[in-house]
C-alpha cells in the first residue's frame, strides 16, 4: 500500500507542477504557448479554459495533500 501511495504522490506532483506552469502570470508565461491565457470574460474572470484549469489545479492539489497525509499517517509495515 505504501508503494501505491508513493507512486500516486509522484504522479500527482508531476501533474500539479504541469498545471501550475500552464497558468498565466503577469507575462502570460508558458500558458501563452498553448493559448490558455488569451481570453478575458466580460467580468475579467478569464476564459472557460482558464477557469477549468484553475478548478483542476485546486482539485488535484487537494487530492495531493490528502494522499500525502495518508502516506504520513499510515504506519509502515
Amino acid at each position: 500500500m505504501t508503494f501505491i501511495l508513493s507512486a500516486l504522490v509522484v504522479f500527482l506532483s508531476i501533474v500539479v507542477i504541469f498545471l501550475i506552469l500552464m497558468h498565466s502570470g503577469k507575462d502570460s508565461g508558458l500558458s501563452g504557448a498553448f493559448g490558455v491565457g488569451t481570453g478575458q470574460g466580460s467580468l475579467g474572470g478569464g476564459s472557460l479554459v482558464e477557469r477549468n484549469l484553475n478548478r483542476w489545479t485546486v482539485a488535484l492539489s487537494i487530492l495531493w495533500v490528502i494522499v500525502i497525509l495518508l502516506l504520513v499517517t499510515k504506519p509502515y509495515e
